[in-house]
């Protein structure tokens, strides 16, 4: 997914360009108004995330016209929490989300991945990763057409995974996001049910999925 990322504060840019690159997307990061213009205009961006408040040409001044150029690529802005005339007016101008400041980047992932899916009109209910499939309506979970069986604690960790592709999460992110709660780090349950998973999902398969990353965690994606 490539995105293009307007904002002005080198540390944020920084941060949040290299987190967003850390979960697999491609991040062309500008400082500047009319370059971020002149690269939505000419680039095939799946999204486009904008600060309002920088300097020069502002990101509801590119939103306009990327909307009156007929430019139908997602946008999200950025604001703070005080401008909600603007936000308004974003929304009023075409813009299909915004978020405030300060945010984390996990957040803005995943409501890249939202709007772009609903660009594109994929279910918001499916998610997929190589040829695994899960249906977070009906609950089924399938790989290479094949369903399998999963335990509710095993479909959370599975959907958790899924949701950030190729991202590397820890044993404590993954206790607190699926048991939630705090993690007694003399616990094994996160490589347990990791284990039970692995049996599932990549049994028999020729491309493994789910993979450990040593003294870091673990990640699920196609071997790079």
């Amino acid at each position: 997914m490539r995105i293009l990322l307007l904002e002005d504060q080198d540390r944020l840019r920084a941060s949040t360009q290299k987190g967003l690159e850390e979960m697999g997307f491609a991040v062309d990061a500008v400082e500047d108004g009319d370059l971020a213009l002149e690269q939505a205009l000419t680039h095939p961006y799946d999204a486009v995330v904008l600060d309002i408040m920088v300097p020069g040409r502002d990101g509801l001044s590119i939103l306009r016209v990327l909307r009156e150029k007929k430019k139908a690529t997602p946008v999200i802005l950025l604001t703070a929490r005080s401008t909600l005339p603007e936000r308004v007016e974003g929304l009023n101008l075409g813009a299909d989300d915004y978020l405030t400041k300060p945010f984390y980047v996990e957040e803005l992932a995943a409501r890249l991945r939202t709007v772009v899916r609903r660009h594109s009109g994929a279910p918001m209910h499916l998610l997929k990763v190589a040829d695994l499939h899960m249906d977070l309506v009906t609950r089924q979970v399938s790989r290479g057409g094949q369903g399998m069986e999963l335990s509710v604690r095993e479909f959370a960790l599975l959907e958790f995974l899924m949701r950030s592709p190729e991202r590397v999460f820890s044993r404590v992110q993954i206790y607190e996001h699926v048991w939630g709660y705090g993690m007694d780090l003399e616990s094994n349950l996160v490589e347990v049910y990791v284990q039970r998973l692995r049996a599932k999902i990549d049994k028999d398969q020729e491309v493994k999925l789910l993979r450990t990353v040593r003294g870091a965690g673990y990640a699920l994606g196609e071997p790079r």
